[in-house]
């Protein structure tokens, strides 16, 4: 059997459907599991054991991504995120049995759906992806364990800048993509000096294509004893990721490609109930992530102590 999970947007969405692969593949060990993603995801799928295949998606080329469907046989196709064109990329290709969240218009070109009302966050995006299974075998197990990627360490970022058995804190402030709640840039000014104060760290800037205005102003704000680092690829950055103690971020890409990774996380998210951790929480470990809401209530010392207590000797997340 030929199966096919689509998620063809962004890389937090794409990170939040792995738990629902690594679920179809352990069920299904014998069958083919592809997956449908966007560009920026396509080297960073290749990456993982458990799909078998992936398939770009390029919605400005619509034949040729049916065509590349079409090549690879799909059976069956579980989609965690509908709109019209791949409703009908999907449908054109006859694939049997085409699963999918009762959702949008996009609904009608799908033969197996569920009601979710994921505007309620009654759960996280992981679980609602994660039922979608249950659609195809109500007996699926649907456990997983973190991390769901592994790399091969590469310590390439650390040799090229002599930081030897540093601990590497990264802040990416991230003002771009689909961030809904942020500190000030003076605000993660104030956690680099505590990140700083720890002794044998280093702070790491990152920023994403989207940030480059937050990227030249930081170049005057920031201490001397930092670096900014603009990853080539994602997978660059995922390579960082894994060799770094923490990151601090808001809730973006970078946060779950952390939560992926199963490196502790410092993350920001708005104070609306669509945007906050109940829907958008990582999949690392539970003892990984410290997932904060903004509002007025926060004092950005508080934020202070969670690093302090991170970086220190003991630790808040009970292993």
């Amino acid at each position: 059997m030929n199966i096919l999970i689509t998620r063809h947007d962004k890389i937090g969405d794409f990170i939040t459907t792995l738990p629902l692969i690594f679920a179809i593949k352990n069920h299904y060990p014998k069958a083919k599991v592809f997956t449908l993603v966007s560009s920026v995801n396509f080297e960073l799928a290749q990456q993982i054991d458990y799909i078998d295949g992936v398939i770009l998606y390029d919605k400005n080329h619509f034949w040729q991504t049916k065509k590349s469907i079409k090549n690879a046989n799909i059976e069956v196709s579980i989609s965690a995120f509908i709109d019209t064109q791949l409703g009908c990329l999907l449908f054109l290709n006859r694939i049997k049995t085409r699963i999918a969240p009762a959702t949008k218009l996009a609904q009608i070109f799908f033969n197996k759906t569920l009601k979710q009302r994921r505007s309620r966050v009654e759960k996280t995006e992981v679980l609602y992806n994660l039922e979608l299974a249950k659609i195809l075998d109500k007996n699926i197990e649907l456990n997983f364990k973190p991390p769901l990627l592994t790399l091969i360490r590469n310590a390439q970022f650390r040799n090229q800048h002599q930081l030897n058995d540093k601990k590497i804190v990264l802040l990416h402030p991230g003002y771009g993509g689909s961030s809904e709640g942020n500190l000030t840039l003076e605000d993660y000014i104030k956690l680099s000096d505590a990140v700083r104060s720890q002794g044998n760290t280093q702070v790491v800037w990152t920023f994403g294509p989207d940030d480059l205005n937050t990227k030249n102003q930081c170049q005057t704000l920031i201490s001397q004893e930092d670096l900014i680092y603009q990853p080539p690829t994602l997978l660059d950055f995922c390579y960082l990721i894994e060799d770094s103690e923490l990151l601090i971020s808001t809730s973006t890409g970078p946060m779950h490609l952390a939560g992926m990774l199963n490196i502790k996380t410092i993350s920001f998210f708005g104070d609306n109930l669509f945007a906050s951790p109940k829907r958008w929480a990582t999949i690392s470990k539970k003892n990984k992530q410290h997932n904060i809401v903004l509002n007025k209530k926060l004092k950005i010392e508080n934020i202070v102590e969670i690093i302090k207590t991170l970086l220190g000797n003991h630790t808040i997340f009970k292993e």
